[in-house]
């Protein structure tokens, strides 16, 4: 376990942070992002795996659920994630989450290994690459407490975009090391990386005492209507592009046969969607997360509607560009939705208290813990997106043979994701002072 408890940190305290707190934030978050990467690639190594099970003959619906039940496992997995590092210390569990992904990987060599292993068999051992879901969310609500107020857009936009990052490897060394190895070596390849990871965060990462929180004093925020209007939001950004990068191999392949060679470049789609990520961030420092969010969700709707005239069309220039540009905008939304959150509860948990008093101070790190475990909580619920994209693309196609119903739907929904963050952020009627001046 990572050796080291800090009991003084005051990251808005300028001085503090200008002695000490800058290089110890960075170093935590650097190892943080290492082992949140690797997660990642756990969590989406089956978008990959799945385009070469062509020969245990399993209908496209069925790839769909083998690919879509590691994010309702690693949804699910975020909750107790959330906690655990105010109980156990953020290095501390950093080490144990990482060691985790032993599991998930060693049982997908197994599987792919045994040409007589079950579609329940598939099922099961796709569902423990949840494991590597539940990272994102400790490691967010433990990178939280690292930064000041006015940087945590950028830090916490950094350590998700290095996360995110983890589908684009695999999607783009997954298809060269099964071509060169096997399938068998999609699981295998990343226990090198696990150990070192473990090792990394059992000697360079810290807890941090002001991050300890009593469980039940941290269940209170799940009974915020704020958490659950982020949790929406959430859907329909990150839910969105772990459903999009996830779904985009066994899409080209099912709906442009003709171009399955093409799908080596998915990778692209969850690449740009990660590095635009930190944008989000920090465009929602400078002009307010609602305001970007409220935009980026109408250029979601009109990228889904030009997706659904690609494959309409069956132009795949169009399809694959649009794709993109959706991607994109989930990345960008990301960013923004993740701002809103400390922002959110920091400005009610200071409302009230003069700045530079105990109070404020005191306030402020109250107002950090809820941030904390809401962050957990919406990344929670969020990710369930993930499930219901890939599921709808399965469904669609299964019904209907094409996948435009669901984009149609997706449209749909974020459309009513901007009316959302118009009418209980950006609507001057209706909007607390606190949330306006928080640029929320």
């Amino acid at each position: 376990m990572a050796k080291r408890w800090i009991s003084e940190w005051r990251p808005d305290d300028p001085a503090f942070w200008e002695r000490e707190g800058r290089g110890t934030a960075r170093r935590n978050l650097v190892f943080s992002i290492f082992a949140e990467h690797l997660g990642f690639t756990l969590w989406t190594v089956w978008s990959i795996v799945a385009v070469h099970l062509g020969s245990h003959g399993f209908s496209t619906d069925q790839l769909f659920w083998i690919v879509s039940l590691p994010s309702l496992v690693g949804s699910a997995l975020r909750i107790p994630y959330t906690f655990a590092p105010a109980r156990f210390g953020g290095g501390n569990f950093t080490v144990l989450s990482v060691l985790l992904l032993l599991v998930p990987a060693v049982l997908l060599a197994v599987a792919v290994s045994d040409p007589g292993t079950p579609y329940w068999a598939f099922l099961l051992i796709a569902a423990t690459a949840g494991l590597g879901g539940g990272n994102f969310a400790s490691s967010m609500a433990n990178i939280t407490h690292f930064y000041p107020r006015a940087r945590q857009g950028a830090a916490l936009g950094l350590n998700a975009a290095g996360g995110n990052i983890g589908v684009s490897s695999v999607q783009l060394l997954m298809p060269l090391v099964i071509g060169a190895f096997g399938p068998a070596a999609a699981g295998l390849f990343w226990v090198p990386f696990i150990l070192a990871a473990a090792l990394c965060a059992h000697f360079l990462m810290d807890n941090l005492v002001c991050a300890k929180a009593d469980p039940r004093d941290q269940l209170r925020v799940a009974g915020r209507a704020q958490t659950w209007i982020m949790a929406v939001l959430y859907i329909g950004t990150f839910g969105s592009f772990i459903g999009y990068s996830t779904a985009f191999p066994l899409l080209i392949k099912s709906q442009f046969p003709e171009r399955a060679s093409l799908v080596a470049l998915a990778f692209l789609g969850p690449l740009l969607g990660s590095l635009v990520r930190p944008a989000g961030g920090w465009l929602s420092d400078r002009l307010g997360g609602a305001r970007v969010t409220l935009v980026n969700f109408a250029a979601m709707a009109v990228a889904a509607a030009l997706v659904w005239q690609g494959l309409a069309r069956h132009d795949f220039t169009l399809f694959f560009c649009a794709y993109m540009l959706l991607v994109a905008t989930t990345g960008v939304g990301n960013g923004s939705t993740y701002r809103m959150i400390p922002a959110v509860f920091l400005a009610r948990a200071a409302a009230g208290a003069a700045p530079g008093t105990p109070a404020h101070d005191a306030a402020l790190a109250a107002g950090r813990r809820d941030a904390s475990v809401a962050i957990g909580i919406v990344s929670a619920i969020g990710a369930f997106g993930g499930f219901f994209v890939n599921r709808g693309f399965g469904a669609s196609i299964a019904a209907t043979g094409g996948a435009g119903v669901a984009l149609a739907a997706f449209a749909g929904f974020y459309a009513a994701c901007a009316a959302l963050t118009w009418a209980c952020y950006l609507r001057t009627a209706g909007a607390a002072p606190s949330l306006v001046t928080a640029r929320v």
